[in-house]
């Protein structure tokens, strides 16, 4: 075989040219080579449209020349700032009483009763008084009337209106929304409400208000209904630590960001309990593993021919 084909490539049958298959190439094609003057045009067209197309997307993406709205900047929370990250439960407690004594008068916490308060910002004693304090419409009695009650655990937290219209007529025709899951319905959550509630300033030179509202640049548009509600040492922490509008604002923040995930804390326990138990599963499932496969992954196989057969 080796003879065989030395005496074909001596004959040189096959040997091939390289110079003759371009020409060949050439001898089928109708494409024509590009001048380098075309080559310099279609790359300058393809420069200018990639440049126009970055132009536009930075344009689309870029603050408007009417548009005051601000993004709200990103602040280190302490349920986000790792892994296994959970509230800072003193802060909840500060944000609550935040609410009780300055959110409460416009906003809601439907969706919050007091019994959810026991063992994340209270006792279960002062849970129960909190409840009380609040007279909850209760009803019909036996003669069919609505009456009031002491507030129960399994309560909610009643509303400071009874209905929309009742609230828009108190507010200047504006519905305070329910502050429940307030931090998950709005884009930026903890960071969008901290800086609503420290972002009110004058409104800047050729920006009108309209009378009865503020103006603060991170909310949409840049005038909002509300006024500005957080003050240094509006109220008096319980605990001793100075009430200013940061703190105060950060609280409040911290507990409205609680209230729409109550069960972040048991999801962490419940993760890093499932990550213990998962690894010495998986540990034992691997060793489990070797040890059964072992006898069939470590068996030899030999081939014994059979014995000839006896001569006759």
């Amino acid at each position: 075989m080796a003879a065989s084909l030395g005496r074909l490539y001596g004959n040189r049958l096959l040997k091939l040219k390289p110079s003759s298959i371009p020409k060949q190439i050439c001898l089928y094609s109708t494409a024509q080579p590009w001048t380098k003057g075309r080559k310099a045009m279609l790359t300058s067209l393809g420069v200018l449209t990639g440049g126009a197309g970055v132009l536009l997307y930075a344009l689309e993406n870029s603050v408007k020349a009417g548009d005051l709205e601000l993004h709200p900047p990103k602040y280190p929370w302490d349920v986000t700032s790792g892994l296994f990250s959970t509230f800072d439960h003193a802060s909840v407690r500060r944000g609550y009483e935040v609410y009780k004594n300055v959110c409460a008068a416009c906003h809601s916490l439907q969706f919050v009763a007091y019994r959810e308060l026991v063992g994340q910002t209270h006792t279960e004693e002062e849970a129960k008084a909190e409840a009380e304090e609040a007279m909850i419409e209760d009803g019909p009695d036996a003669e069919g009337k609505y009456f009031k009650r002491p507030g129960k655990l399994s309560d909610y937290i009643p509303k400071p209106y009874p209905n929309e219209e009742a609230a828009r007529a108190a507010n200047n025709g504006a519905y305070p929304p329910d502050l429940t899951y307030i931090t998950m319905a709005r884009h930026g959550g903890q960071d969008y409400i901290f800086s609503i509630l420290t972002g009110y300033c004058d409104a800047p030179a050729g920006v009108t208000v309209q009378e009865g509202q503020h103006y603060n640049p991170y909310f949409p548009g840049g005038a909002i209904g509300m006024a500005q509600a957080l003050y240094n040492e509006i109220i008096e922490y319980s605990d001793g630590t100075p009430a200013t509008q940061s703190q105060l604002a950060k609280d409040v923040t911290n507990f409205l960001h609680w209230t729409g995930n109550p069960d972040h804390d048991t999801r962490m326990l419940y993760l890093l309990k499932s990550m213990i138990i998962m690894s010495v599963l998986v540990g034992w499932s691997f060793y489990w593993k070797r040890f059964k496969w072992s006898n069939l992954k470590t068996r030899k196989i030999f081939f014994k021919p059979p014995p000839p057969p006896p001569k006759v």
